[in-house]
């Protein structure tokens, strides 16, 4: 039961069945959407009744207020008479949520990068947002980064949701506007979805998919019991998205994206483990001919060299080597790896969990990878093409032997 004009999405169609059992939705690949023609006499009668009710709505409003400024001065005298005209004048709107009008107000924010974003993400009232986090209650709070403070609610609609309220601070703005314009705008399976936004006065606030797993990091260094839940089949999974997911961005045909941010504490689980990036407030975009007009507030390049791009792919073998050694990420990119023997042994030891698995070869390839993806030159590093070729053919070696080891248990 959807209406208006259908949305344009960055590299992603959808045929006209896609949007089935929606009769009022119109424009490209559905029925031109038609403005309807209104007749002169229509015109010309609407318009004399409007002149009507807006003089005598001005009357009205004009005698009231001219008669209590004569009032406030008659008692108070001039000393106030600018404050009370700037109270005046201010415009202001009365929000409303589930039918009942509330006796806060707020401004009326026309800025145009606020409006512009609108059309990117749906924007939010403060008003909701506080509401369902029952005013930011610290019971409702999940996680506090440099940005600001994560919390988990349930909106109307049955979704649950993860709120990112930002600090109150203007030299976080940028970060707040790159986030939306990429999340917005940006659709994969490995990117986590970005619902809306709210900037009402000093507030900044981000609307996400809640990820019920929470970030790769915590199940890495928190405790092993809660490490030897992901085994080697899931961390190859997630290896394997998070690879998916920056080959894409890097070569997704009309954009190219650098995250520049890749670590395992913006790398989000969902009830799968299906892992999903974010935090793309330092994310870079290349500048392309038809690249959509709603990316036109975030920081644009004119092109992006390949040391750019391998920046990432230094990122993503940290992250990789965090998987397999559990070692936090400072220690990692501060040490050098020795992958020359054939033995384990080493100043960065392979996580113990996954040793002795029967994986020990497929440890080596990622080690192997790894290190590759660090190595200090950039133009020795591979690809992200490259990388995701590698990780998948490991991916299809693993799962041809576990297909194997099924098959003579059941033998």
């Amino acid at each position: 039961m959807l209406t208006g004009p259908v949305r344009r999405f960055i590299n992603a169609t959808f045929p006209p069945e896609s949007y089935a059992n929606n009769a009022g939705l119109c424009g490209s690949p559905l029925k031109a959407c038609v403005t309807k023609r209104i007749g002169f006499h229509h015109i010309l009668l609407s318009t004399v009744l409007n002149r009507r009710v807006q003089f005598a709505c001005g009357f009205v409003t004009g005698w009231s207020l001219f008669t209590v400024l004569g009032i406030y001065l008659f008692f108070l005298g001039l000393p106030g008479v600018k404050k009370m005209l700037l109270f005046i004048n201010k415009r202001t709107k009365v929000m409303v949520i589930d039918g009942n009008e509330s006796p806060q107000r707020e401004e009326v924010n026309n800025d145009p990068k606020i409006l512009k974003m609108e059309k990117i993400v749906t924007r939010m009232s403060f008003l909701e947002l506080s509401k369902v986090t029952l005013n930011f209650s610290q019971d409702n709070e999940i996680g506090n980064g440099m940005l600001g403070k994560v919390y988990k609610a349930l909106v109307p609609n049955g979704w649950t949701v993860a709120i990112k309220r930002f600090h109150v601070s203007e030299d976080l703005e940028e970060e707040f506007v790159s986030e939306i314009t990429t999340l917005g705008s940006l659709r994969h399976p490995n990117l986590v979805p970005l619902i809306g936004f709210c900037s009402e006065r000093d507030e900044r606030i981000l609307v996400y998919k809640y990820m019920p797993n929470g970030n790769l990091h915590e199940w890495l260094h928190s405790t092993d019991d809660k490490a030897r839940l992901l085994d080697f089949n899931l961390r190859v999974k997630i290896v394997l998205g998070v690879a998916k997911a920056l080959t894409w961005l890097h070569d997704g045909g009309n954009f190219h994206v650098v995250h520049s941010n890749i670590s395992t504490q913006c790398i989000l689980l969902n009830e799968n483990f299906d892992p999903k990036l974010s935090n793309f407030w330092e994310a870079t975009l290349a500048k392309t001919n038809d690249i959509d007009s709603n990316l036109s507030l975030f920081p644009i390049v004119e092109c992006l060299d390949f040391t750019t791009y391998k920046k990432d792919v230094y990122r993503f073998g940290v992250v990789l080597l965090e998987l397999l050694t559990r070692k936090k990420s400072y220690i990692l990119s501060c040490s050098s790896l020795n992958l020359s023997s054939s033995s384990f042994a080493s100043p960065l030891d392979v996580d113990k969990l996954l040793l002795g698995q029967g994986f020990d070869n497929m440890v080596m390839q990622l080690l192997e990878l790894a290190s590759d993806c660090m190595k200090f030159i950039p133009d020795q590093r591979p690809t992200m093409q490259q990388v995701y070729q590698t990780v998948a053919a490991i991916a299809r070696v693993h799962d041809q032997t576990e297909d194997s080891e099924i098959q003579l248990h059941v033998d």
